[in-house]
C-alpha cells in the first residue's frame, strides 16, 4: 500500500500552483505600464521624449528615453494620420497588425480557473470512486486468467492418471460440445475435486482449463461471504453473469466448504448469510441450460459435511477422487519436479519414490525444492542423491539442530533408543525394513529411525500391526535394558503404540475377547457444524475388556521386543556405538553392521515370533539408580505414514 503523502501529493500540488497563480493575478503587478492620454503622447513626442512607440491594434505601448514604459488606449477621433505626424518627430513607430488572437496571454489570464476547474474534478472524482468502492461489494471477487495466460496442461500433472481420465470428458465438451449434443448427452454441470491437502486439485482445474483453451475464473469459497448481508448472493450472481459472458469457461471454487456446509449447521438458521449464499450458488447451477458451455469446479478435502442439495444430479453430479500417489505416481511427480534441473548420477528417482510413502504432490515438490536450495548452500553444480535423502528427513522430522547441545550420557540414551527401534525391526518377519538411523537432533526430536517399506500397503494385518507396536516399544524397551532406567523420550513412542493398540480393539475388530464388532459411536452434531463427536456406546464392563485388551496387546509387544533385544544384546551394543560415532547410519553402511552376524533368516530363527496370549512376565531387572539417566525429552522416530493410516 503507497504511503498518504504519495496518494495526496497530487491533490496538494495542485493547491499550490492555483494559489500562486490566484494571488499572480489578482496582485497589481510592480511592472505594469503607468496609463497616460493619446494628446500627452504627442506632447511628448514633441518635445523628443519618446524613443519607441508600438502601435496594437486598440493601444499605444510608449517606451521613454528614461527606460519608463507608457501605455495609453486610442481615442475615438485619433486617426492613423496622427499617430503617423509622431514619426516625423524622428520616433520609432512599429505598426503591429492583428495578428488573431493572443493564446498565450488568454491562457495566462485563465490560467487559475483552469488549474481550479482541475481540481475540483480530481476532488469529485475521488468522492465518486469512493462511493463506488463502497457499493462494489457486490461484484465478484473472482480472479479471470484468459485462455492466453494458461500454461499449465495435463503433461505437467502427474501421479492422478484416473482423475485425468474422468476430467478428459470435461475437456473434450469445452472443445467440440456439438459431439455430445447430436447425441443428446449432458456434460456434468459441476465436478467436484475431493482429495487431502497437497494432492493436486487446484492444480488440476488449472490443467483442464489450459487443454481445453477457455477463460478461468478462480475464487475461494470464503470470499463470498461478507459481514454486509446478500453481499455473498449478489457476488455468486456477478460471478455467474461474468461466467456465460465469457463462456465457454472455467469456474472454480476453491474450499467450498467454506460456503457449502450442510444448512441448518449454524446459529443463525434460516438467516445465515453463508445459507443465503449456498442458496444463490444452487439457484444459479439449476439456472444453466444444457446449451450453456459454463463448468464448475470445486474442490474440498472435507466432502461429508457439505450440503446434499449441492452433491445431487444436477449440480455436483459427478466426484473426481485425487488421492495421495502410489510408488509409480510419486516416481512420475518426482520425474516432474525435476524436470530442468541438474540431477547427479547418484541421483535414484525410484529409491526415493519407494522412500516416501504418504507423501502428496506438494510434499515431493517441496522436497525437490529442499534438495536444491541445501545443493545451491553447498556450492554443488548438481542436486545430488545425499541432498534428496537430507530433503526426505526435513520433511518428516524438520531441519538439524545443530545449535542443541547435548551432553554424552543424553546421546548415548538416544543411540541405544534409536538402535532398539531398528533392531526390533530388522528381526521381526512382518516390519518394514530399516532404511535409515540417526540420533542427529532435527525439530523437536533427539532422533529418528526411518523405515522404507518394500511396497505400497492399502491393508494390515494384525500380525503387521502386532509388529509395529513392537518396534515402537523398543526404544523403551532399550533404554530399560541398557540403563535400567527409562526416560521421557519414549512419551510420544507409547502414546502412539497405545493408540494403534485401541483401535484395533475398538475399530478393526482383532480382539479375540470381544470379536469382530466396533466400540464407539460416532455422531454428527449437527448445530456444531456436522462436527464428529464419539458417543460411549457400551457398559462398563466392556470398558474394562477394553482396557485389558488394550494393556494385554501392550504387554505382548514388549515382551517380544525385550527377548529379541535379550538375544541380540551384543547387537544392540555395536549399533549404539556405530551411532554415536558416525551419528547417522544408512544404505550399505548400516547392512553392513546387521551383515557382521549369521544371515537374517537365521537371526529370526533365534527367538520364536509368535505373538499368542501369554502371562504377564515377572520383572526381574534391578532397581532404578537415582541419577543413572537424565530425562530426556523426545519424539517417536519419524517413520513414513502407512498409506491404511
Amino acid at each position: 500500500m503507497k504511503p498518504s503523502w504519495k496518494r495526496n501529493g497530487f491533490i496538494y500540488v495542485a493547491i499550490l500552483l492555483a494559489a500562486v497563480a490566484l494571488f499572480s493575478y489578482l496582485l497589481p503587478s510592480a511592472s505594469k505600464p503607468e496609463e497616460v492620454p493619446l494628446s500627452d503622447v504627442i506632447a511628448m513626442s514633441q518635445n523628443k521624449e519618446i524613443v519607441k512607440i508600438e502601435v496594437e491594434e486598440d493601444a499605444l505601448l510608449v517606451a521613454k528615453k528614461d527606460g519608463t514604459e507608457l501605455r495609453t488606449f486610442k481615442e475615438s477621433n485619433a486617426s492613423i494620420y496622427e499617430i503617423e505626424e509622431l514619426n516625423l518627430q524622428g520616433v520609432v513607430v512599429d505598426i503591429k497588425g492583428s495578428s488573431g488572437i493572443n493564446w498565450g496571454s488568454l491562457f495566462l489570464n485563465f490560467l487559475p480557473l483552469i488549474i481550479f476547474g482541475g481540481l475540483l474534478f480530481f476532488l469529485f472524482r475521488q468522492a465518486r470512486g469512493a462511493n463506488s468502492q463502497a457499493m462494489s461489494f457486490g461484484r465478484s471477487r473472482a480472479r479471470l486468467f484468459p485462455a492466453s495466460r494458461t500454461t499449465v496442461t495435463f503433461e505437467d500433472v502427474a501421479g492422478v492418471e484416473e482423475a485425468k481420465q474422468d476430467l478428459c470428458e470435461v475437456v473434450d465438451f469445452l472443445k467440440s460440445r456439438e459431439k455430445f449434443q447430436s447425441l443428446g448427452a449432458r456434460i456434468p454441470k459441476g465436478v467436484l475435486l475431493i482429495g487431502p491437502p497437497g494432492t493436486g486439485k487446484t492444480l488440476m482445474a488449472r490443467a483442464i482449463a489450459g487443454e481445453a483453451d477457455v477463460p478461468f475464473f478462480s475464487i475461494s469459497g470464503s470470499e463470498f461471504v461478507e459481514m454486509f448481508v446478500g453481499v455473498g448472493a449478489s457476488r455468486v450472481r456477478d460471478l455467474f453473469d461474468q461466467a456465460k459472458r465469457n463462456a465457454p469457461c472455467i469456474i472454480f471454487i476453491d474450499e467450498i466448504d467454506a460456503v457449502g456446509r450442510h444448512r441448518g449447521a449454524g446459529l443463525g438458521g434460516s438467516h445465515d448469510e453463508r445459507e443465503q449464499t449456498l442458496n444463490q450458488i444452487l439457484v444459479e447451477m439449476d439456472g444453466f441450460d444444457t446449451s450453456t458451455s459454463v463448468i464448475v469446479l470445486a474442490a474440498t478435502n472435507r466432502p461429508d459435511i457439505l450440503d446434499p442439495a449441492l452433491l445431487r444430479p444436477g449440480r455436483f453430479d459427478r466426484r473426481v477422487v485425487l488421492d495421495r500417489p502410489d510408488i509409480s505416481g510419486r516416481f512420475a511427480i518426482l520425474k516432474v519436479h525435476t524436470n530442468g534441473k541438474p540431477l547427479d548420477k547418484s541421483v535414484n528417482l525410484e529409491v526415493l519414490a519407494k522412500g516416501t510413502v504418504g507423501f502428496s504432490g506438494a510434499d515431493l515438490a517441496n522436497l525437490v525444492n529442499e534438495a536444491a536450495i541445501l545443493a545451491a548452500r553447498r556450492d554443488k553444480a548438481a542436486i545430488s542423491m545425499q541432498e534428496l535423502e537430507e530433503s526426505v528427513d526435513r520433511v518428516l522430522a524438520g531441519p538439524e539442530r545443530k545449535s542443541r547441545k547435548i551432553s554424552p550420557k543424553e546421546k548415548e540414551i538416544t543411540a541405544y533408543h534409536e538402535a532398539g527401534h531398528a533392531l526390533v525391526a530388522w528381526v521381526l518377519p512382518n516390519a518394514d525394513p530399516v532404511h535409515k538411523i540417526s540420533i542427529v537432533a532435527r525439530g523437536m526430536s533427539l532422533g529418528h529411525t526411518r523405515q522404507l517399506p518394500i511396497e505400497d500397503r492399502y491393508l494390515m494385518t494384525r500380525a503387521q500391526i502386532k509388529d509395529m507396536i513392537a518396534t515402537f516399544v523398543g526404544g523403551f524397551t532399550a533404554e530399560r535394558l541398557t540403563f535400567h532406567e527409562v526416560t521421557t523420550g519414549a512419551q510420544d513412542d507409547i502414546r502412539r503404540a497405545t493408540e494403534l493398540a485401541r483401535r484395533m480393539v475398538t475399530d478393526f475388530g482383532m480382539s479375540d475377547k470381544l470379536g469382530p464388532r466396533t466400540f464407539g459411536d460416532r455422531q454428527e452434531m449437527v448445530f456444531l457444524g456436522r462436527e464428529i463427536s464419539e458417543q460411549k456406546d457400551y457398559g462398563d464392563k466392556i470398558a474394562d475388556v477394553i482396557d485389558e485388551e488394550v494393556s494385554e496387546i501392550i504387554r505382548q509387544a514388549h515382551q517380544v521386543a525385550r527377548e529379541l533385544l535379550t538375544k541380540n544384546k551384543s547387537k544392540l551394543v555395536l549399533l549404539a556405538k556405530k551411532l554415536i560415532a558416525q551419528e547417522t547410519l544408512e544404505g550399505k553402511a548400516l547392512e553392513a553392521v546387521f551383515q557382521k552376524a549369521s544371515s537374517r533368516s537365521a537371526r529370526k530363527g533365534t527367538v520364536t515370533i509368535e505373538l499368542a496370549p501369554v502371562k504377564p512376565v515377572a520383572e526381574t531387572e534391578p532397581e532404578a539408580k537415582p541419577g543413572k539417566a537424565s530425562m530426556v525429552p523426545r519424539l517417536v522416530p519419524k517413520q513414513a505414514p502407512a498409506a491404511s493410516d
